[in-house]
């Protein structure tokens, strides 16, 4: 087996800077995380890819990481990630570059490739299935669904409120998050509501599994995440604090209103899904993965991985892998 070493770079793009890490050399694979997540969570696929002979780049997202973090809440909208990609893209030499995504990444893998299907040529996308934009402002649906309750990307939406549950303890918070949507640690319903609902006057972490909002050290973690991995996660954020990331949450609605043109707008690159069994992002989606035929005509196959929750690549990293490799070698 060859090694390859990992590669971190600063790239400049119309945006600001963006960190990524690269390892290999062929054909440009572009991975792109999620929430609350970083370039490391890509860390089982990036020498895997190198190996079959692609160039994996992971970037941290603006917002996240060593990568710029405007001010400016509207800079978070999804037009200037598609850009950050783009840039990223160019200044790697390339001209282009098959795009895979995670959670928020898959949505903005997704959306890049259909208004950049010069640029990005192939599309994969991990735990949130494509949905097209439709005709329903989106924080109007999600005040809908909460109830009597508050759907958590409402609870996402006022600047700084999200920001004083999580910063005050971000490996507590972090650690509780991720078990929240881990297969072998999530709540079962009969434990209660879901995290993704906010009670009155409550918190989001008042959902985890320790009960309180706090995981304490007998708490266990979830089988894919080490006490090194808490530790590198929970550092990125003590150092650049949540706001980035969450001003992609409090986006939606320009995004909406950028993305008018390609109301209902089937993205026709070849395509890639893979989704957990036990995600709510994959049971909640069913229909998104049903109209697949109609919005992913481009679409080679789609799986759902039994017994998997939301971090499909980490948690299942030798599944994803091979469905990647079998999948980027076929494109």
């Amino acid at each position: 087996m060859t090694h390859y070493p990992q590669h971190h770079r600063l790239v400049d793009v119309p945006g600001g800077r963006i960190h990524l890490v690269e390892q290999g050399t062929g054909p440009l694979v572009l991975l792109v995380h999620g929430f609350p997540e970083s370039w490391y969570s890509w860390r089982h696929q990036l020498p895997v890819l190198a190996e079959a002979g692609f160039r994996a780049v992971a970037i941290d997202v603006r917002g996240y990481g060593r990568s710029s973090k405007p001010r400016e809440v509207a800079a978070y909208r999804m037009t200037e990630h598609i850009a950050d990609n783009v840039g990223v893209v160019r200044a790697l030499g390339e001209e282009s570059a098959t795009i895979v995504g995670h959670d928020w990444g898959s949505a903005i893998a997704a959306n890049s490739a259909l208004l950049k299907p010069d640029v990005f040529t192939a599309v994969g996308l991990l735990s949130v299935p494509y949905a097209p934009r439709n005709g329903f402002r989106p924080t109007d649906a999600f005040a809908r669904i909460g109830g009597d309750e508050e759907f958590y990307v409402s609870y996402f939406q006022e600047e700084g409120r999200a920001e004083a549950e999580i910063e005050p303890d971000v490996r507590g918070w972090l650690a509780g998050f991720y078990a929240s949507l881990s297969a072998d640690t999530m709540p079962s319903a009969a434990d209660g509501p879901s995290l993704h609902f906010v009670a009155p006057g409550g918190r989001m972490s008042d959902r985890f599994p320790a009960g309180e909002g706090q995981v304490g050290v007998a708490q266990s973690l979830p089988s894919w995440l080490t006490e090194d991995d808490l530790d590198f996660y929970a550092a990125e954020f003590e150092r650049t604090g949540l706001t980035g990331a969450l001003n992609r949450y409090r986006n939606v609605d320009r995004d909406w209103e950028d993305l008018a043109a390609w109301d209902g707008a089937p993205v026709a690159q070849p395509s890639l899904f893979i989704g957990g069994d036990q995600d709510a992002s994959t049971t909640w989606l069913a229909d998104a993965i049903k109209a697949y035929p109609e919005t992913l005509p481009g679409l080679a196959s789609s799986h759902i991985l039994e017994g998997c929750g939301h971090w499909v690549q980490q948690e299942r990293a030798y599944e994803v892998n091979r469905l990647l490799v079998e999948w980027l070698k076929a494109v």
